[in-house]
């Protein structure tokens, strides 16, 4: 069985692919791979989150690290997957290693790479890592226990989660949070993001306790999944809502109508925040999914725009590279210049609770502001579930030859990530999912809301 990273690090089924057995080969094949790296001396960090036998798998990983001759530092409770980006950064450290498989069913459970800057593993060190996964045939994972190798100091306990909350006290304002009266509600949808904005902010806090089977829907923050949390803030007058996915590295946000906030819009806000209030200044880069509202922003302040392909490692690549002030793609996740190149929902957050706070207005007055300036934005995307690679590989070929969606013409084509179909006021993508048996089929119409009309068509045209 090949392992293969996908779109943000190696996932699979618990006990079906998901093995004790295939977790030592990635990390020795890891181990190995960056034996050569100029912080190896200094150690790596190891985290994990809430799903099943996750601190399992963990102390599995760090026994063959600590076998390998790697110092490990190991944290001592579940954290989030920026604690660990935080940690490798922080600490001086090679990388990172977070046990998680994010937004995924409760069946799943994953392994991702934190490189040593605090970002997403870019893919040219993954390749390596395959690679020696594929050439290997058998791995020696030496014979030490983990208990040996705690005692010995090869692997140490650490409290990222109190690390990581006081990093937070320096980076957001949070005294002018409570003293606004800003009315905050939090679903950590019973992922690791649970515990640690309570300690900073005044909260109410939803599904804030750990289960693995995530109350039998998946942990992700998406419309669908947001029903919950809406009912609440209508119920409880709330001012905002905040939810973060399975590892709490992706956020959705909800306003005080219980209307869902699409990615597209809090990237908006959040940008343009940053540029008028916070008076910072950089570059911006999104993902390839996401919308040219983010290039109407750009051209309007005179900011440098770079798209990227999908998946936050390339957008963490750009700002370790780059002077880069915001780095978003369309599922959720947004990495900003004064914390880190990555994902962070529990930041982001804070980030949209301190924006309202400072700015003394209502979340859906600030959406009117970005949408009387610069035009309605109408975006959807929908999931097709599919298992047979080459059923997605030649849905994608067959949009390639389309000449017309739903009425509309085709005026070009981009093949950055998939296949997008350009129109005169939208667009149409259409890409397999890098993390999931899923073909993912975006849309976005400007002026007139056709996004309905074209997935309608494009699922007729696929016979889905």
């Amino acid at each position: 069985m090949a392992i293969k990273f996908g779109t943000d690090g190696w996932r699979a089924v618990i006990a079906d692919e998901y093995t004790f057995e295939n977790l030592k080969k990635i990390s020795k094949a890891t181990a190995i791979a960056f034996e050569g790296h100029s912080k190896i001396n200094n150690g790596i960090c190891i985290g994990y989150d809430t799903r099943f036998l996750s601190k399992e798998f963990a102390e599995c990983s760090a026994e063959v690290f600590a076998n390998h001759g790697i110092k490990v530092y190991l944290t001592d409770s579940f954290v989030t997957t920026p604690t660990v980006s935080l940690l490798s950064r922080d600490k001086n450290l090679a990388y990172g290693v977070m046990i998680t498989s994010s937004h995924n069913p409760a069946k799943y459970n994953g392994f991702k790479l934190k490189d040593e800057f605090g970002g997403s593993m870019g893919p040219a060190h993954l390749t390596v890592i395959e690679k020696i996964l594929n050439d290997s045939e058998n791995f020696n994972y030496g014979n030490k226990s983990f208990e040996e190798l705690n005692k010995a100091g090869k692997i140490e306990y650490i409290n990222g989660r109190q690390y990581y909350i006081n990093t937070l006290k320096n980076k957001i304002e949070i005294d002018t949070i409570n003293n606004s009266g800003v009315k905050i509600i939090y679903d950590a949808m019973f992922g690791s993001g649970q515990g640690m904005m309570d300690e900073l902010i005044s909260i109410t806090a939803l599904r804030s306790e750990v289960n693995p089977s995530f109350g039998g829907s998946s942990p992700e923050p998406v419309q669908k999944n947001l029903r919950f949390i809406s009912e609440k803030i209508k119920a409880g007058n709330f001012d905002i809502g905040i939810v973060t996915d399975g590892d709490a590295d992706r956020i959705a946000i909800i306003d005080e109508n219980g209307d869902f906030v699409d990615a597209q819009k809090t990237f908006a806000l959040l940008l343009t925040y940053m540029i008028n209030e916070k008076k910072m200044s950089g570059g911006v880069v999104r993902g390839f999914s996401s919308s040219e509202l983010i290039k109407k922003i750009c051209e309007d302040y005179g900011i440098k725009l770079y798209t990227v392909p999908i998946g936050f490692k390339y957008i963490s690549e750009l700002m370790i590279k780059e002077d880069i002030l915001i780095g978003a793609e369309e599922s959720g996740g947004i990495g900003l210049k004064h914390h880190l190149p990555e994902r962070d929902g529990i930041f982001n957050g804070m980030m949209f609770a301190e924006m309202l706070a400072v700015k003394k207005k209502r979340l859906s007055e600030l959406i009117a502001e970005i949408e009387n300036k610069y035009g309605k934005f109408y975006y959807k995307r929908i999931d097709q579930h599919l298992t047979n690679n080459d059923q997605k590989a030649e849905l994608i070929e067959l949009t390639k030859g389309l000449k017309e969606v739903a009425g509309l013409k085709v005026t070009g084509t981009d093949t950055l990530d998939g296949c997008k179909l350009l129109f005169e006021n939208g667009w149409l993508l259409v890409r397999a999912s890098g993390t999931e048996p899923l073909l993912r089929i975006y849309t976005e119409t400007t002026g007139e809301n056709k996004t309905d009309d074209i997935l309608s068509d494009i699922k007729m045209k696929f016979k889905l």
